[in-house]
């Protein structure tokens, strides 16, 4: 019987659930060297942590993560909590010598991201992974499958888009829309995944962010029923206050140039009519071209330039054959689809590998992997600040 590791996961909200049913699936559907044991769940109200608990299978729970990093039976803490959160929970879980698994983006603020980079550094026996997990769709482990064999040839272009719409004036202000706690908006929430698939799939750094633009459209939100921040415009009837201030980008484009040469578009808004959750991107090179949109998260687009022309063009490949496509022999037989959830039970499995000693299907990204995507948000948002370009060697 495989040995186990017992997992402590902070947070309870969306990431919670989808955390959750990745520890409980991945070993029903992997052979795993390492088994996850849903020790602890850890969160703020207590009185929906029981249920919780209950629902997802975790056998403890607590609202003091301090003394959960602390627990000599755990050997994993999971942060799923808001950026602002994840420097103090991940450095005082590396500090007790856990491994750690860290929500994206690293964290909220360059200086806390390069804290958590140099502590993992320092504490050589534990392993690092961030849940950059569009990594973790066949169709996107194909195309780095595809890039890493030369199948394109020299790259030209990268053009990546992560565009949502949920983000309207009717939308409350969140933590997401502040940032004390996000740090930025659309900009560290999605061009993060976008920025991450980039340097993923082409194997190359970003040098330069060349130009930027980062823009709020909607200052004045509606406050959740709960909340009573200081900066609250509106007032009711009875004298409550309404709405309060999003100081935070709605949507940040930025242009970049890659270490091979390449050239690169980036897009990430909250307010993209018509698109519900599409994480987009396109790589181009001399041999042919790759696209994934994860509304159509099976399927890879790869367009071999070295054909005929009478009969080349763009061919849709359905990445669910086991054998042939990354993942694929995990779930079901050829032509049945897997959806969001996957990607998370796909990295669980890749964990417990790494954690056993043993090489993922596709690189898993760590504190250090991570903190070069943060640098790149960081120059992007400078760019944009300044109206000026940015390299990389700027951004330390």
């Amino acid at each position: 019987m495989p040995e186990s590791c017992n997992v402590a996961l902070i947070g309870q909200k969306f990431m919670g659930r989808a955390h959750s049913n990745a520890y409980l699936k991945a070993p029903l559907f992997f052979n795993l060297p390492l088994v996850p044991r849903m020790h602890t769940i850890v969160g703020l109200d207590l009185i929906s942590l029981a249920p919780f608990a209950d629902r997802w299978g975790w056998r403890n729970y607590t609202t003091n993560w301090k003394e959960v990093v602390k627990n000599p039976e755990i050997h994993l803490v999971d942060v799923g909590t808001p950026n602002s959160m994840h420097a103090e929970q991940s450095l005082a879980a590396l500090a007790a010598g856990k491994h750690v698994a860290c929500e994206k983006p690293l964290a909220h603020t360059l200086r806390d991201a390069r804290a958590m980079r140099n502590a993992a550094v320092r504490s050589r026996k534990s392993k690092t992974f961030v849940w950059y997990n569009y990594r973790r769709c066949p169709a996107v482990a194909l195309a780095h499958r595809l890039v890493k064999e030369g199948r394109l040839g020299r790259l030209y272009h990268v053009r990546g888009s992560y565009m949502q719409s949920w983000g309207g004036p009717e939308t409350a202000l969140g933590w997401r829309f502040q940032k004390k706690y996000a740090g930025t908006g659309a900009h560290g929430d999605l061009n993060a995944h976008i920025i991450d698939l980039a340097r993923f799939v082409t194997g190359q750094e970003i040098v330069e962010v060349t130009g930027a633009l980062a823009e709020t459209f909607i200052v004045d939100r509606p406050l959740p029923p709960s909340a009573t921040p200081r900066d609250a415009v509106a007032v009711g009837r009875k004298g409550e206050k309404t709405k309060g201030k999003s100081d935070v980008d709605d949507a940040t484009l930025f242009l970049a140039r890659f270490a091979g040469g390449a050239v690169g578009t980036f897009e990430g808004t909250r307010l993209a009519a018509g698109h519900q959750n599409s994480v987009h991107l396109e790589v181009g090179g001399e041999w042919g071209a790759v696209r994934f949109d994860f509304e159509d998260m099976n399927a890879l687009w790869y367009f071999d330039a070295r054909e005929a022309k009478a009969t080349a063009g763009w061919r849709r490949i359905v990445c669910t054959t086991p054998g042939e496509h990354p993942y694929a022999g995990a779930w079901w037989s050829e032509g049945r689809i897997i959806g969001y959830e996957h990607t998370f039970v796909n990295m669980v499995a890749d964990m417990m590998a790494v954690l056993a000693g043993l090489e993922p299907t596709v690189p898993l990204p760590t504190f250090a992997d991570a903190y070069e995507t943060q640098r790149v948000l960081e120059a992007a948002m400078l760019a944009a600040k300044h109206r000026a370009a940015v390299k990389l060697t700027e951004i330390k």
